[in-house]
């Protein structure tokens, strides 16, 4: 376990949220909705670019000189966002249609890439959505699954996702991202490493050779967990069925440690996270998420305890700039400042969920230097915020695929 950093972050707090806004709200709000870039890198990217997306009033102040120390700190550092849905490449070639993947609208890769590119992302984790056919609103607004998967089904959509994954890939402004080494080269080449993730385990069903087949194909993370109580374990939003990681789950945790694919908690109950960390021999990443606050709860959210538990084993909690509890950018970085206090500096990261999120407080990669600009000028070391901008998340991937089947 690291130990705590002496500085304390946190400057201000942030409002309660009404339980009537849940997170499932995310799929009419993102549906709905359609610093500075240096053109010597951006040109070929800037008629994709939906500049719309940027964003406006900050909630803080940042004079030129701070932006400018954020777009400069990413020519230095590599920078990784631990969760996100580019384009929303989840929805290409659907077989199927749902009122949610309608809500969703189309996907849109090419104008993501575009702005991954010229916000100078040196990597992202893409995030296939397994249990996506499933997905529904909540008579209280929320998402949650409103069927189970017959035989089959979701490694068909598995299939679906992936091949997609591989297909943007190809994009010269895109590059494999297998290893911590892959993404240090996409920053020096001026390209962005897609990392492929599963978000939810239900791919795998009962046959543990699948996380096996995934690492062959690319895939890096696997959320183990999503909004369908699956063969796993239970979920944050359900109540639980399974009091936690299954038999079966903690089999498929084994093979995830062996094949050397991230375990990520993000959407898992405590209790799935305790009994995780006990079956793993490698640490893990949840995500995207933020901690609960005496004012503040949410299913979504995880209590200090909880974090401090996956730092204690070596493991990273990815900051989440959703509208769960934050209305400005200046909130976002009070999570992250509140994070880091939490848990050490060796432990937060970011995870947007890009492209999918819940009411975003950072809404387009053409933003993304507006994180290390603000938490510089709130007094953090250039090194501190280069472990919390992708450093963390390069030494969790690192101690996963090390011991893997490269």
């Amino acid at each position: 376990m690291s130990r705590q950093m002496g500085t304390r972050y946190y400057r201000s707090g942030i409002g309660p949220l009404s339980r009537r806004s849940v997170l499932g709200r995310l799929l009419a709000a993102a549906g709905i909705a359609g610093c500075g870039t240096r053109a010597a890198r951006s040109e070929n990217a800037a008629s994709a670019v939906d500049v719309s997306t940027r964003l406006a009033d900050l909630g803080m102040q940042l004079d030129a000189q701070q932006r400018a120390a954020g777009v400069a700190f990413l020519d230095r550092h590599t920078t990784v966002d631990t969760h996100s849905h580019p384009g929303r490449f989840f929805l290409k070639q659907l077989p199927y249609e749902t009122p949610t993947t309608r809500a969703f609208g189309g996907a849109f890769e090419e104008r993501s890439v575009a702005e991954l590119r010229a916000g100078h992302v040196s990597g992202a984790v893409f995030a296939a959505v397994a249990d996506m056919r499933l997905l529904e609103l909540s008579a209280t607004g929320g998402l949650h699954a409103a069927a189970a998967f017959q035989p089959g089904e979701a490694f068909a959509d598995y299939q679906r996702q992936i091949a997609e994954l591989k297909t943007l890939v190809k994009d010269p402004e895109l590059a494999k991202g297998l290893r911590p080494a892959d993404i240090d080269a996409a920053r020096r080449h001026h390209q962005t490493a897609a990392i492929f993730a599963v978000e939810g385990g239900d791919f795998i069903e009962d046959r543990l050779d699948r996380v096996h087949e995934a690492f062959r194909d690319g895939v890096r993370v696997i959320t183990v967990v999503h909004y369908h109580v699956n063969q796993i374990g239970d979920i944050q939003t359900e109540a639980p069925v399974h009091a936690g990681l299954t038999a079966l789950g903690k089999s498929i945790i084994g093979e995830m440690n062996r094949a050397g694919i991230i375990v990520d908690l993000a959407h898992a109950t405590l209790a799935v996270t305790k009994n995780v960390l006990d079956a793993s021999t490698k640490p893990v990443m949840i995500s995207h998420t933020n901690l609960a606050t005496p004012t503040l709860s949410h299913p979504r959210l995880i209590s200090t305890e909880h974090a401090k538990l996956v730092a204690a084993a070596g493991g990273i909690i990815g900051s989440w700039p959703s509208g769960i509890g934050q209305t400005t950018f200046a909130d976002y970085i009070d999570s992250i400042q509140r994070l880091v206090d939490a848990v050490g500096i060796d432990h937060a990261a970011i995870g947007t969920d890009m492209d999918a999120n819940y009411r975003p407080v950072l809404r387009s990669y053409l933003d993304w230097s507006l994180i290390p600009a603000a938490l510089l000028a709130r007094g953090m070391r250039d090194a501190e915020v280069a472990k919390i901008m992708g450093g963390n998340f390069q030494r969790l991937f690192g101690a996963n695929v090390s011991q893997g089947s490269q």
